[in-house]
């Protein structure tokens, strides 16, 4: 009878182990979504506050420009901010720099919209090597903060409301899981999810913080890539649309094919010799 349990446990598959990982947790932590909104309220103020400092450290705006000192939420916005912001950038360069960094890295930490045209104002503001890194290095470590932000106070909310869909979710994790930095790469690259939807989703499914980390820096890059060098003709824009044309539409969809072929060979020689 003992021998026939132990059978019977060890013939268990990963991802029947993994449903059944979710669905405690589901039990465990599910009754906590009040408690666990509250703490993701206070972080946001906490990290509002510190946002406050940094612009409190800003250069002495006069009023017209402090007006322009925001979130951009169209072109107009990006030029009218990336037009301050370079005023000042050569007698305050460092005070622009953080502000520009902690930004960007609070807007992706929270998914607040916004990031695209900072993006654009990077290849305004810097030359093209520094502005790359720059934008690469806030989508990582903003992701990453909104990843760290899920796993603490997000799981709870996604087992309580979503646990067949985490269930799904981490089963394909599994089937995947020797190639999860190309995947992430490929999701960055392609529109197909919104990357605020990666970003909580990842932890839930157990995908590994360096894994998401690097796999953010590294596909963020095409995309900002082109965003950056039409930041190098700003006021020629009129919409964020006229940043993609169809040859970086083409290039974008080489990128992703390329970055998945590894894990879709691997796959295909399995499937061949097993």
């Amino acid at each position: 009878m003992a021998i026939g349990m132990q059978a019977e446990e060890s013939g268990r598959t990963a991802p029947q182990q993994s449903e059944n990982v979710i669905k405690g947790k589901a039990q465990s932590e599910g009754g906590s979504a009040k408690a666990s909104l509250l703490t993701l309220l206070a972080i946001f103020l906490a990290a509002a506050s510190i946002m406050f400092l940094v612009y409190k450290h800003f250069p002495q705006l006069s009023e017209d420009e402090r007006a322009t000192v925001k979130v951009p939420r169209d072109m107009d916005d990006a030029k009218a901010l990336g037009k301050v912001l370079s005023k000042y950038k050569d007698t305050h360069y460092m005070e622009v720099m953080v502000a520009y960094f902690t930004t960007y890295v609070f807007l992706q930490t929270f998914a607040i919209p916004g990031s695209i045209f900072l993006s654009i104002l990077s290849g305004f503001l810097y030359p093209f090597p520094l502005a790359l890194f720059l934008v690469c290095l806030c989508s990582g470590l903003g992701a990453s903060f909104c990843y760290l932000l899920s796993y603490l106070v997000g799981r709870p909310i996604v087992y309580k409301y979503f646990t067949e869909r985490a269930v799904n979710w981490s089963k394909q994790v599994d089937r995947h899981r020797e190639h999860l930095i190309n995947y992430v790469i490929f999701l960055r690259i392609t529109p197909f999810l919104p990357n605020w939807f990666i970003n909580i989703t990842s932890p839930v499914i157990d995908v590994p913080l360096g894994v998401f980390f690097w796999g953010t820096f590294l596909g963020v890059a095409p995309p900002s890539f082109i965003a950056i060098k039409a930041g190098t003709t700003l006021y020629q824009l009129t919409t964020a649309g006229e940043a993609v044309s169809w040859n970086s539409v083409i290039v974008l969809v080489i990128l992703a094919v390329l970055s998945i072929l590894p894990a879709i060979f691997q796959k295909k020689l399995k499937q061949k010799f097993e």
